[in-house]
């Protein structure tokens, strides 16, 4: 059974930080590609960044890159999202999901079968 946990989510203020986190089940941990992504309200669910736990390449949409860093930590079975300098467009729920395909440049909400219940950021 795979399962995703999201926690580290809230209210912060422009130019702030926050670090999101996601406990993967541990059959799922190094068997998938884990990624994140968001969605506002009335858009579109996008990719954020994707990596394989086991190590190797990190994928992040152009929106993010430079200001959001994903990493894993292989004993605790969790996967991270470090955001900085943060901005109000930023706001949204911020998912964990997990793929049985390979990682790929595209994060794309299709390639992904598992999901996580989602944890809330707003910028202001």
């Amino acid at each position: 059974d795979v399962q995703l946990v999201e926690s580290g989510g809230g209210s912060v203020q422009a130019g702030g930080s926050l670090k999101l986190s996601c406990v993967v089940s541990e059959y799922a941990y190094m068997r998938h590609c884990l990624g994140w992504f968001r969605q506002a309200p009335g858009e579109e669910r996008d990719g954020v960044a994707a990596m394989w736990p086991g190590g190797g390449s990190t994928y992040y949409s152009d929106s993010v890159k430079g200001r959001f860093t994903i990493s894993q930590d292989n004993a605790k079975n969790t996967l991270y999202l470090q955001l900085t300098s943060l901005r109000p467009e930023d706001t949204a729920m911020y998912y964990c999901a997990a793929s049985r395909r390979a990682c790929a440049r595209n994060i794309l909400t299709s390639d992904f079968h598992y999901w996580g219940q989602g944890t809330q950021v707003t910028v202001s």
